[in-house]
């Protein structure tokens, strides 16, 4: 079955830079060139936020793994941690000297990762939202930066035409993908964490190994790519690109599988749900659309292997792969169904009490953080007032 609209949201007053779902789909995040954050909720009739915070645009929005805060960065050089609830509060951090572009939490949503025009790539903690490190090897803007599944590795790509892959321990640039023929906009891992992909304005996707450094795969289009994100399988690709399409790439088969025409203007950001059963879209037409997925998710499989050269199905050059990988479909199971299925439940409902205890912890963090900040804040305001009381009584005395 085909993807299919689902959503429509509209309330945006410029482009949509960014979108991001919660880990639950309940709610969806946008940002926007109109300077704000919104959040949607994927239940009808259910109002959304509108956060306002940022002095300019915002580049780059992402839920944290529990959902309980969101990170945007905006041109206004800052980053902002919210709480995405009615009051909206947030805590906001110089960040860098130029826009943010990027940010990205690591999985175990401990850490912070921001690219920005000032050409570097910087790495936070998210609770005590304090500087650690920056990278700094980049010649031109840094578009985006990643942390790779297992937090080991960061991925950046930047209008220096090169993707870049660090050692987050030894922060250090381990290798350099110089094969763009043009900036390099968005750059992903693939959740195996075994290769990564990248769009440019050279209007192609392009997969490399990051075990062996090697191009696995190159999708030619004939328009500028601006973003792109795995499907939670590892199997498909969805891009989103200036000719106003969404399109979806099919890695095991190597091709190009279906081009969505929804948004009316450059399609500017795209990304799947953490279920891969949803992926929404924004443009430059102010709209953020939420697409059904449809197409067959049950495959599950490693990252792409062996190489080999074709001509996809619109006639436009690519390389596509084998997987050399146990393709496994769903098996109907007969015996023991029962005893699996009370087991799961308990798993579930334990894994649900551990994600609300992390998520209770991550706002405990965030109000402690918040109340810091307004601590400081008062104890600069009682500075500066001794420091007045201290003039004026020099000043009578004299």
């Amino acid at each position: 079955e085909d993807p299919s609209l689902e959503r429509h949201f509209k309330g945006h007053r410029d482009a949509v830079t960014s979108v991001d779902f919660s880990l639950n789909k309940k709610q969806l995040a946008s940002g926007s060139m109109d300077s704000c954050l919104m959040i949607w909720s994927m239940k009808p009739q259910m109002r959304a936020y509108r956060f306002m915070g940022h002095k300019d645009a915002v580049m780059c929005v992402q839920f944290s793994p529990s959902g309980h805060l969101v990170a945007s960065g905006s041109r206004d050089k800052t980053v902002r941690l919210w709480i995405p609830s009615l009051k909206g509060d947030s805590t906001v951090f110089k960040a860098h000297t130029g826009t943010v572009r990027s940010v990205h939490f690591s999985s175990d949503g401990q850490s912070l990762v921001t690219a920005s025009d000032d050409k570097t790539v910087k790495v936070w903690t998210v609770h005590r939202q304090k500087f650690l490190f920056s990278l700094s090897q980049h010649i031109n803007w840094v578009r985006c930066a990643r942390f790779s599944p297992d937090g080991r590795l960061i991925v950046s790509s930047s209008d220096d035409k090169t993707v870049k892959l660090w050692d987050k321990t030894s922060r250090e640039c381990i290798h350099s993908f110089c094969e763009h023929e043009g900036f390099v906009n968005h750059v992903d891992f693939h959740p195996s964490g075994t290769c990564i992909a990248a769009a440019g304005t050279d209007s192609t996707v392009k997969l490399w190994d990051v075990r062996m450094n090697r191009l696995l795969q190159h999708y030619q289009g004939n328009s500028v790519v601006n973003s792109l994100s795995f499907h939670p399988s590892g199997n498909y690709l969805v891009t989103a690109s200036n000719d106003s399409t969404v399109k979806i790439l099919d890695l095991l088969e190597g091709r190009l599988l279906y081009t969505l025409h929804g948004h009316q203007g450059p399609a500017t950001c795209v990304a799947f749900s953490r279920a891969g059963d949803l992926f929404a879209s924004g443009g430059s037409d102010e709209q953020v659309m939420v697409w059904k997925t449809n197409f067959d998710t049950a495959d599950y499989c490693d990252a792409p292997k062996t190489q080999k050269s074709g001509s996809s199905v619109d006639g436009s050059h690519h390389t596509w792969v084998e997987m050399d990988c146990g393709i496994q479909h769903k098996k109907t199971r007969t015996q023991d169904s029962g005893r699996n299925h009370g087991q799961q439940e308990e798993g579930t409902s334990l894994v649900n009490t551990l994600e609300h205890i992390m998520g209770q912890l991550d706002v405990l963090t965030e109000t402690v953080s918040i109340l810091e900040q307004r601590l400081t804040l008062t104890e600069d305001k009682l500075k500066e007032c001794l420091e007045n009381q201290q003039k004026i009584i020099q000043n009578k005395t004299n």
